[in-house]
């Protein structure tokens, strides 16, 4: 009989084995390397003369396909790796929020793991993600594994940084074993398509807004990676006609919300939190662009008409991703925390863009809100969606970013009086079910 090797032994065979796996990647990273496969091309050529007089043609071919691959217009060359012997799943999820210009996937995948906290106390929540708001899930007792986003690094290219992540992320799976893993971001890195095509036996999930088009950037072979498109609800739903066939299973949720109207601060609390003047109307204002001290910016502009009146504050929403504003103004308050849904009551009025959570948040509120949405967000149509809240009688709608325009608007604010919003839609108990229930999700039921 064999004996069983020590714990040390043991120890000393799964890090070598974890070595050998590395190793392994390493070389197969390589040889699907576009430099590779193009220098073997021609290296055959020499090996096998015959293959010369068909250079001329085989290779500019060659050079096609590998930037057809690049641009997403064709599938990756297969590694055809062998998934490694491990130990089996673990009642464990790891959730993959990317980085975007804000806040939404991160925002997302938070109170994904809330609910799921909150629904299975025993399952064990991991993120994993390239924002560098780390303390946030920290507080939450979510274990977080970080990966600067590529732009952090200097002169860094993409096949490098992918490989970084999918190292990191392989990692992360072999040592929790989830059953479930969930992506939340507009395209897929090819580092984490990567680590999870060798996970057989862990569905995995896609949270995406807007549709597959044909003609996309979204690479043709990177949605058949996952199990389902998960679709989070928006106030304008998309036309699933115009749909590309891909074969997934999409499954429509109502809207990822991080906090409901019942767990926000009440009026009291919140503004006092905020050091806001008794009796003076409170305005907050998160638009996402422009400075403060630039007198020709949005911001200062809507921020100077209402400091007119005497009787109002202004709380500034300041993003913790940038740098701090440098402002020095009366009755100006910056707030520079997160969420800052938490603070809703405190305020009379909103002025926001149109983006896809701050919208949501304030429709469950129903405070008077300006919006002044985006036109220039691709497939995020802020101006229809915002149009869903002028409709319902709490929002007014500005396309005019005149100041004579902004007057107007800021006028027509304050002749808006809160409404009561309607019960808001539960999480998606197919989901979370699934999502939560190990042996579900691994048979498909």
């Amino acid at each position: 009989m064999a004996t069983q090797p020590s714990g040390s032994s043991a120890e000393r065979v799964r890090s070598l084995t974890k070595e050998v796996e590395r190793l392994r990647r390493d070389r197969e990273r390589l040889r699907s390397s576009a430099s590779f496969r193009l220098g073997r091309h021609l290296t055959r050529a020499v090996q096998q003369p015959w293959r010369l007089i068909a250079l001329p043609v085989t290779f500019p071919l060659a050079v096609l396909n590998v930037g057809r691959e690049r641009l997403g217009r064709r599938p990756a060359a297969s590694r055809a790796l062998e998934a490694p012997a491990l130990q089996p799943r673990r009642h464990s999820i790891v959730l993959f929020p990317t980085n975007g210009v804000g806040f939404g996937h991160f925002t997302r995948m938070l109170a994904l793991a809330r609910c799921l906290k909150s629904t299975d106390p025993s399952l064990d929540v991991v993120m994993f993600t390239s924002m560098p708001t780390l303390h946030i899930p920290y507080s939450e007792d979510i274990p977080t594994y970080h990966l600067a986003g590529r732009g952090k690094h200097d002169d860094m290219t993409s096949s490098t940084w992918n490989g970084i992540l999918e190292d990191m992320l392989r990692t992360v799976l072999d040592v929790h074993r989830p059953h479930a893993f969930v992506f939340d971001g507009a395209f897929p890195y090819r580092g984490m398509l990567n680590a999870i095509a060798e996970e057989s036996t862990m569905h995995s999930f896609w949270v995406r807004r807007g549709m597959f088009r044909e003609g996309s950037s979204v690479p043709v072979d990177s949605i058949q990676h996952f199990d389902h498109i998960v679709r989070p609800g928006d106030a304008v739903p998309a036309p699933l006609s115009d749909e590309a066939d891909h074969g997934v299973p999409i499954m429509s949720t109502p809207p990822f919300l991080l906090h409901h109207r019942d767990e926000l601060f009440d009026r009291t609390m919140a503004r006092r939190r905020l050091g806001l003047s008794e009796g003076k109307k409170a305005v907050y204002v998160q638009l996402g662009a422009g400075r403060i001290n630039d007198i020709t910016s949005e911001i200062r502009t809507v921020t100077d008409l209402l400091l007119e009146d005497p009787d109002v504050e202004v709380v500034l929403g300041e993003s913790m991703l940038g740098a701090r504003l440098e402002m020095n103004m009366e009755r100006v308050i910056l707030l520079r925390d997160y969420p800052n849904v938490l603070y809703l009551n405190a305020f009379d009025a909103l002025v926001q863009a149109g983006g896809y959570n701050s919208f949501h948040e304030a429709r469950q509120v129903r405070i008077p809100t300006l919006f002044l949405p985006n036109m220039n967000t691709g497939m995020d149509d802020q101006l229809a969606r915002t149009r869903v809240g002028e409709q319902e009688g709490w929002a007014v709608v500005n396309q005019d970013r005149t100041r004579s325009g902004l007057e107007r608007s800021l006028a027509s604010l304050w002749g808006l009086e809160p409404t009561v919003a309607d019960a808001f839609e539960p999480w998606s108990t197919e989901l979370v079910a699934m999502l939560t229930n190990r042996s579900k999700v691994r048979t498909g039921e």
